[in-house]
């Protein structure tokens, strides 16, 4: 039983083939360039160097296209036919209140998608796009939408509603609903397990990071609550983020600057945060680097984004008093970056204490790591990524393979 999963993007497309049956990865990759041209795919087979091979991508369609041509192909395949192809899993951002778990998409659900679509448009519209073209591409095999924002609805309604008029959240949606579900998800349960502890008797803050940074606090093991909100833009400091900001800002700068909507959004999702601070799009690492060589601004972005990111785990605390673990996820961009020990340090107080050699330790390879001091009362963990496999247990619970 073969599991494709996609993530499509408003310009690219990951992909990844899981085998259920013996639990292997056959491969994963990325499409790029969709539609603004010279389109690529950069597809990875485990134990093989990664290969880029060329493709122009019109749309979502085209790319799946691609995706399937490289799977199947005499060199780079993997498989020999796409009908071996079981299900397809599209990660689907925006689910609003609708969606509290993963479901088999039918009209119903293609539908619900699109109403939802006006909460995060830029991520809705290509995640629609990627199941019509898996609905045209590979029909007849089940097609499953996994929602970002579904692990967050065991929410209160403290914690969800905005000190705002309440018929803007019964008209219009505007809530808390929070993202990153599968990673937090993940971390979960990779938290109860390495403590021993059933999940359902923990409490836990956990910690997705990347360029986009979030964090979420979990009593009896479900979400009581997460820093981003109606769309991903509240919360910490991120990579281009701003993060939580006086909302006054945007008045004033409408009305003193002339600033549009459109520039606004711009501003605040893809030139604030680390980008905002240092002047230009960097990585962390960079940041980190030229902040040891006395670069001032990344000095200052570095400890803006680390102070930000302990005062969510402050309050985060208050949420679930004294945490039995917390657990920060990593991918690409975290595994060079000391962040974790940065952001806990100064909480001795919270009986949270961290190994900074366990913690450098852990930012050397793809495993998991217990970073917190012997004698930390609070366990604190480091573990990779785990979305994708979140996207592949919940299609494999969907389909009656568990």
């Amino acid at each position: 039983m073969l599991i494709l999963t996609l993530n499509c993007r408003r310009f690219s497309a990951q992909y990844q083939l899981y085998d259920w049956n013996r639990q292997a990865l056959l491969a994963t990759g990325k499409v790029e360039r969709i539609v603004v041209g010279d389109s690529f795919v950069t597809h990875r087979v485990p134990g093989h160097d990664p290969r880029h091979l060329d493709g122009e991508c019109a749309d979502h369609k085209d790319a799946l296209q691609l995706i399937l041509n490289t799977l199947t192909n005499d060199k780079d395949g993997v498989i020999s036919d796409v009908a071996q192809i079981t299900a397809v899993g599209h990660r689907v951002v925006h689910g609003g209140e609708r969606f509290t778990k993963s479901v088999l998409i039918d009209e119903n659900v293609v539908d619900a998608i699109r109403e939802v679509a006006t909460l995060a448009p830029l991520h809705n519209n290509p995640n629609l796009a990627g199941i019509r073209a898996s609905q045209a591409l590979l029909p007849g095999i089940s097609q499953v939408a996994i929602f970002d924002t579904a692990f967050h609805q065991t929410m209160p309604e403290m914690a969800y509603i905005y000190p705002l008029p309440y018929e803007w959240y019964k008209n219009h949606g505007i809530r808390r609903y929070g993202f990153h579900g599968q990673s937090h998800s993940h971390a979960a349960r990779r938290g109860a397990e390495l403590i021993g502890k059933p999940l359902e008797e923990c409490n836990m803050i956990t910690v997705h990071t990347g360029n986009g940074v979030s964090l979420c606090a979990l009593r009896n093991g479900a979400s009581v609550d997460t820093s981003m909100g109606l769309t991903p833009l509240e919360g910490v400091m991120m990579g281009t983020r701003c993060g939580d900001i006086d909302a006054g800002i945007i008045p004033f700068m409408v009305n003193e600057a002339g600033v549009s909507a459109t520039e606004l959004d711009l501003f605040l999702n893809q030139k604030s945060g680390l980008a905002g601070i240092v002047g230009r799009r960097v990585s962390r690492r960079t940041v980190v680097d030229e902040a040891v060589v006395g670069d001032a601004r990344c000095q200052l972005a570095l400890d803006m984004e680390t102070y930000r990111l302990r005062k969510y785990l402050g309050a985060y605390i208050a949420v679930t008093g004294k945490p039995d673990a917390i657990v920060f996820t990593y991918g690409e961009d975290w595994e060079d970056w000391p962040v974790r020990g940065m952001a806990l340090s100064g909480m001795e107080h919270f009986d949270i204490k961290v190994d900074l050699k366990k913690d450098e330790e852990a930012l050397k390879g793809d495993r998991e790591m217990l970073i917190s001091a012997e004698d930390s009362g609070v366990k604190v963990f480091a573990i990779p990524s785990g979305e994708d496999m979140v996207l592949n247990e919940d299609v494999a619970a969907i389909m009656g393979w568990q």
